[in-house]
């Protein structure tokens, strides 16, 4: 496979070169939904592609309820949540800078009392028992050729190979819903749909799109925030 002609590892390695020649040795800070936002060095930035920001602003937060954000980054998605009515809001990435800038801006927003940042493989640091009424993932849904090296943990943000993580999600994600619960995934159109659907139907999930948008980047891209649901109550 020639990767040179495959638009979604065009776009990636685009924002990978803009994150990596960035002077992002100190900390620093950026604007996103008129808000001050605070990134550390070897954090995937939301200063540099305007989805963070979209799906933000697009998802639906549960008036007193919980939120699960998986792949927080920056915290910017974790931090509206509860700054916009939800309850309990819990943060989980794979970079421990990841967490620890969750944690910073939970402070800067005044949401700490409600917000907590774990280091977690997706679901592996939550209780057992630990359900929410949104489980929401930005997911990296560029899927590299075999091979592919994952290098930083920055480059985990951008690629999945072989769809390992999504699977693992499609799979765990479901028991972590409360009764009436919402899945939520935020993709795009250079991911790979057609293995996205195959998982979905082998673990008995439907999909639907909530909302998309189409963007004038270096490259156009339709940014989608997907819906899945145990096909025993799809929602159509």
């Amino acid at each position: 496979m020639n990767t040179s002609d495959d638009p979604g590892m065009e776009r990636s390695r685009e924002l990978l070169r803009r994150h990596q020649e960035h002077p992002m040795r100190r900390p620093h800070t950026f604007t996103a939904l008129l808000r001050e936002w605070d990134v550390f060095p070897g954090v995937f930035s939301p200063e540099f592609t305007p989805v963070t920001a979209m799906f933000t602003a697009w998802l639906p937060y549960p008036p007193g309820g919980s939120f699960l954000e998986v792949g927080c980054g920056t915290g910017v998605t974790a931090v509206w949540a509860a700054l916009h009515g939800c309850r309990r809001v819990v943060a989980v990435d794979i970079n421990r800078a990841a967490v620890e800038n969750t944690r910073a801006n939970a402070r800067r927003h005044g949401v700490a009392d409600r917000l907590t940042a774990l280091h977690s493989d997706l679901f592996a640091a939550l209780p057992a028992d630990a359900a929410f009424d949104v489980v929401f993932w930005n997911s990296n849904y560029v899927e590299p050729p075999a091979g592919f090296p994952l290098d930083t943990m920055l480059h985990h943000a951008f690629f999945d190979p072989g769809y390992a993580a999504h699977q693992r999600f499609l799979a765990e994600a479901p028991a972590r819903l409360t009764p009436g619960g919402r899945l939520l995934l935020g993709f795009s159109d250079v991911g790979n749909h057609e293995h996205l659907r195959e998982l979905c139907d082998t673990y008995g999930l439907t999909l639907s799109t909530l909302r998309s948008e189409v963007r004038e980047l270096h490259m156009t891209v339709e940014f989608q925030l997907l819906e899945l649901a145990p096909a025993a109550r799809d929602r159509q």
